[in-house]
């Protein structure tokens, strides 16, 4: 879908052709659940919460005319938000960043990750994070989000996000190698993540 009828659809909504909506949902419902996953955890609470998110973001549709900012960024934000209030319910209260050491990675590493997500050490290891940290992570890694976009959907600074998420890499990789057990240096044989960790 692109930005003219997404535009399109989102007035034809607001005209009360509530039908519409579907069209959004159909594009936003897979990305959106697997955020909420990776962010909660849980696939029953993903679930909930991925239709939360759809519900908000259909009630407040009108106030996204007020925003300058990309729709999917805008309804991630919303998302994030979401997130961050089950979790703050939880009583697990703080924030998230990952792992890149260099750019010229960050395909491999991105592979890596996507496959190997529920993977039980890696869950383990973002369990460690702080929920910053691990939404940085996800935001970057599993969802591809440019730290301009990072920074749109968490209200921050992009440059700041880059060195955050240069710190959490390291901590996600000293977890990661702590859950193996093996020292953070033993990697380096097998795929690229393992080379970046």
């Amino acid at each position: 879908m692109n930005d003219t009828e997404l535009s399109q659809i989102i007035a034809d909504v607001l005209n009360g052709e509530t039908e519409k909506f579907e069209k959004i949902m159909e594009v936003y419902q897979k990305p959106i659940f697997l955020y909420c996953y990776h962010m909660l955890g849980n696939y029953a609470e993903a679930e909930d919460n991925a239709q939360e998110v759809f519900l908000k973001t259909f009630r407040t549709l009108k106030k996204y005319t007020q925003y300058q900012m990309n729709f999917g960024a805008w309804v991630y934000k919303i998302a994030y938000h979401q997130c961050i209030d089950i979790i703050r319910k939880r009583k697990l209260v703080k924030y998230l960043p990952f792992f890149y050491q260099d750019e010229k990675e960050n395909n491999e590493v991105d592979l890596h990750i996507e496959a190997n997500y529920f993977d039980e050490s890696v869950h383990q290891a973002m369990a460690k994070l702080s929920v910053e940290e691990r939404n940085l992570l996800i935001l970057r890694c599993v969802e591809d989000k440019s730290y301009q976009e990072i920074g749109l959907i968490l209200g921050k600074n992009s440059a700041s996000l880059r060195k955050k998420y240069e710190r959490a890499s390291a901590k996600f990789r000293k977890y990661y190698a702590q859950v193996k057990g093996v020292g953070v240096y033993e990697y380096g044989q097998g795929s690229g993540f393992e080379k970046t960790v």
